[in-house]
């Protein structure tokens, strides 16, 4: 079998830099590309060995992780070490979870028992052959931009979950616990009370809604023109909230005083005292993951000024 030793180098390089460009980027560390390039340089040098009479100390795991220490600390400096270690143990992961992936569609693409002991023969020699170094060019790029959407999906769910709040809800008869998500760019609050408003969602609540609660969805402009009456009962809660949006003009919101408002996390709940809400019918996530949209000043625990 012929080796081309030029291209495995550079192939391994590559490969090398991806992965240290994304740990990085995984991290969020900050880094120079002269360095990642600098420690895929130095990671590819044990190809160099490889065919060197030092090919026997090559193979040792421990000259492996020797390698793997001087890459990861040329790519991203040393500052302590819980930092060091973090970005050695992301390596290792980003490491197996691409190669994972480039195995898996290896496999799944072209499997012939036929040729799996020569395969398998030129993996345990480390070098491969033509067409998987092809397989590889061609596919890493693809594995890297996965990886990283996925661990980027993982972050983002992470960050709702940690931002999500159980929120119990009581209007008259009406009553609902949903997830809230905390979002810092709702501001809505009455003009005059300052109160703050929450958007909640009635799309999957299911319940006795009641019809009043339906119209505020709806027929908002109705009832501010006079067209539609609703009960007093009600229009003595509803407060009158400006709303503005990207790209719509200003428009008006009817937001209603609960009987009671708590908001639970995973150590405590408070109540809000001077809260309102906001209906709608449309869902406000696609996953289903939160049905109401919380203000922050609602999940800052803190009782907010009412002068009404």
């Amino acid at each position: 079998m012929t080796l081309y030793l030029d291209v495995i180098w550079l192939l391994n390089l590559l490969v090398d830099f991806f992965l240290l460009w994304l740990t990085g980027i995984i991290l969020k560390r900050q880094y120079a590309l002269w360095r990642i390039g600098l420690g895929s340089l130095i990671g590819s040098i044990i190809i160099l060995l490889a065919f060197s009479p030092y090919a026997t100390l090559i193979g040792n795991p421990l000259m492996k992780l020797l390698f793997s220490i001087i890459m990861v600390y040329s790519a991203f400096g040393y500052r302590r070490l819980r930092y060091y270690l973090s970005n050695l143990l992301m390596f290792y992961f980003v490491t197996f979870f691409t190669g994972g992936i480039l195995i898996g569609t290896h496999y799944f693409i072209s499997f012939d028992p036929g040729t799996e002991s020569s395969m398998l023969l030129a993996s345990i020699r480390g070098f491969g052959d033509p067409i998987s170094w092809v397989f590889v060019m061609l596919a890493l790029p693809l594995a890297w931009y996965f990886s990283k959407g996925r661990v980027d999906s993982i972050e983002q769910v992470k960050i709702q979950y940690d931002q999500l709040l159980k929120v119990s809800i009581k209007i008259e008869d009406f009553q609902c616990t949903v997830n809230g998500l905390v979002d810092s760019g709702n501001q809505l609050q009455d003009p005059i009370s300052k109160s703050p408003v929450m958007i909640l969602s009635i799309a999957e609540i299911e319940g006795g809604i009641p019809e009043e609660v339906r119209a505020l969805c709806h027929d908002v402009d109705e009832i501010f023109s006079g067209e539609k009456n609703i009960d007093t009962r009600w229009s003595d809660r509803m407060r009158i909230v400006p709303a503005q949006s990207v790209g719509r003009k200003s428009q008006l919101l009817a937001a209603i005083k609960p009987d009671s408002l708590i908001l639970k996390d995973h150590e405590s709940e408070w109540t809000i005292p001077n809260g309102l809400i906001a209906f709608r019918e449309d869902p406000l996530s696609a996953d289903g993951n939160f049905q109401a949209i919380v203000h922050p000043k609602m999940a800052s625990r803190k009782p907010v000024l009412n002068v009404s």
